[in-house]
């Protein structure tokens, strides 16, 4: 996403572009921090990704306060719309996925409260690929790559199945393991979460192809608009 800005809807959709990216990047960093508090049971670590959070919420308001001033007083071209259009979508997904952290740190702190149990590889699995996800659609975003964010829409399948072979799997646990039911459960929250993660992954995907080729790729599967 590279510029030069020279004139003022330059530099104001330059000041947007670097804002989603820093929240962006912010939402990658409180998804990270947020697994790890899972990882090593740390509830200190759960309580640093609810004040993350914060800073998450303050670059979205930012994003939709530079919205409305380029939409009011820059009348940006065809391609400049989109991307303006693309970005308010695309920040409110990144907002969603620091909640979806505060949600995984919750279930750290409740996670370090009981005795250990294994965590399933196939939640370390899960958590790789939504992750990855994640990372390729903002990377795309930085790119502007349509081609890139096409990529990740392919991967979504995988991480939907994982996702509910990894439930499935805690299911037939509680059944064999009844003391470890509040755990299990938690587990099968991160899934979920991780799961979701993934969607607005997918979301972001399907902003940046909007962005860069005028493409809605929305509903394209149930509307053959693919």
């Amino acid at each position: 996403m590279s510029q030069r800005p020279n004139t003022k809807v330059d530099r104001d959709m330059g000041t947007l572009r670097d804002t989603v990216l820093r929240m962006a990047r912010l939402s990658e960093a409180i998804l990270d921090k947020s697994l790890q508090a899972i990882w090593e049971r740390d509830p200190s670590l759960a309580q640093g990704v609810k004040e993350d959070d914060l800073a998450i919420d303050r670059l979205d308001v930012e994003i939709d306060d530079t919205v409305l001033r380029i939409l009011a007083l820059d009348a940006p071209v065809a391609s400049d719309l989109r991307l303006v259009v693309a970005i308010k979508s695309i920040a409110t997904d990144l907002e969603r996925v620091g909640d979806i952290a505060r949600n995984i740190a919750g279930c750290a702190r409740r996670l370090s409260k009981e005795s250990e149990i294994g965590l399933p590889p196939e939640l370390h699995s899960l958590a790789d690929d939504s992750r990855a996800a994640l990372r390729n659609a903002i990377q795309a975003l930085a790119d502007l790559d349509p081609r890139a964010a096409r990529a990740v829409l392919e991967a979504d399948d995988k991480i939907d199945e994982k996702e509910d072979e990894l439930i499935r799997a805690s299911i037939d646990r509680l059944e064999d393991e009844p003391d470890e039911t509040r755990q299990q459960i938690d587990v099968i929250f991160v899934a979920q979460h991780l799961e979701r993660v993934g969607d607005h992954a997918t979301n972001i995907a399907e902003e940046v192809v909007l962005a860069a080729e005028a493409t809605n790729l929305k509903h394209s599967e149930k509307l053959g608009t693919s």
